[in-house]
C-alpha cells in the first residue's frame, strides 16, 4: 500500500493518533495547507496550486520545495490537483489532513464528496483535523477502533438501506434512513463499533479528541 498525506487548508491539530496516521507517509501540500508542514514536521515532496494563499510566515525550510503552478483561472481546486498528483503517483491510500473548516465550507463539502468517490473507485481515505475523522461508508460492513465514548454521527449522501450500528449507545438494526435524516446523528461510542450497509453512500464523522482536550 502506497499511502499519502494530502495538506489541505482547513484546521488541523497535533494529537498523537493523527502522527501515527501519517507517519511514514508521502506528502503533498495543496497551496495554503503547505503552513501544517512545520507542524506536524512534515516535508512534501511537491507543493502545488496557483500560491494565492500562501502564508506570510513561511518556514524558512520550506521555501525551496518543489512546485507545480496552476493558474487562479481553473476547473479543480487545489486540493483535487493535490489529490490527482497522488494518484498519479501510485497512491492507494491517502489521509487528506485539513479537509475540515477553514474559510472556505465549499471546499470542505466537496472533499468529503470527493473522498466518497474515492473509496467508490477503490482508494482507502481518511479525513482528518486531528479533532474529527471522516470515513466513508459504502455497502458493505466495517469496524472502527475508537474508545467507548467517542461521538460519531453518519452523515448521509442518499438514502441508506439496511443499515445497522453495532457497539452504539443508540444501536441500529437494518433500518432505512431516508436522506435529509437527523436519525445517524450523534451517536456515542459503546465497545467495538461495527457499521454496515446494504445500500446507499454515507460517511462516519467520528470525534476521537473533544475540543476540552486542548
Amino acid at each position: 500500500m502506497s499511502r499519502f498525506t494530502i495538506l489541505l487548508g482547513g484546521e488541523i491539530f497535533r494529537t498523537p493518533r493523527l502522527d501515527s496516521q501519517v507517519a511514514g507517509s508521502r506528502v503533498i501540500a495543496a497551496d495554503s495547507g503547505i503552513r501544517h508542514a512545520a507542524m506536524l514536521d512534515l516535508v512534501p515532496e511537491l507543493w502545488l496550486g496557483d500560491f494565492d494563499s500562501v502564508p506570510a510566515d513561511l518556514d524558512a525550510r520550506l521555501a525551496g520545495l518543489p512546485r507545480e503552478t496552476f493558474p487562479a483561472d481553473k476547473d479543480k481546486t487545489d486540493g483535487e490537483l493535490a489529490i490527482a498528483a497522488a494518484l498519479d503517483r501510485g497512491a492507494t491510500s491517502l489521509v487528506l489532513a485539513g479537509a475540515f473548516g477553514g474559510p472556505r465550507a465549499d471546499h470542505a463539502f466537496l472533499h468529503l464528496a470527493l473522498a466518497l468517490r474515492l473509496a467508490e473507485a477503490g482508494t482507502e481515505v481518511l479525513l482528518t483535523s486531528g479533532r474529527q475523522e471522516g470515513v466513508p461508508l459504502l455497502p458493505g460492513a466495517a469496524d472502527f477502533d475508537y474508545d467507548a465514548g467517542t461521538l460519531f454521527s453518519v452523515l448521509a449522501f442518499s438514502a441508506l438501506s439496511g443499515l445497522s450500528e453495532e457497539g452504539a449507545k443508540w444501536p441500529l438494526d437494518k433500518v432505512e434512513v431516508p436522506f435529509g435524516s437527523s436519525l445517524t446523528l450523534s451517536n456515542e461510542v459503546r465497545g467495538r463499533l461495527s457499521i454496515s450497509l446494504a445500500d446507499g453512500r454515507a460517511l462516519l464523522l467520528a470525534h476521537p479528541f473533544p475540543a476540552s482536550e486542548f
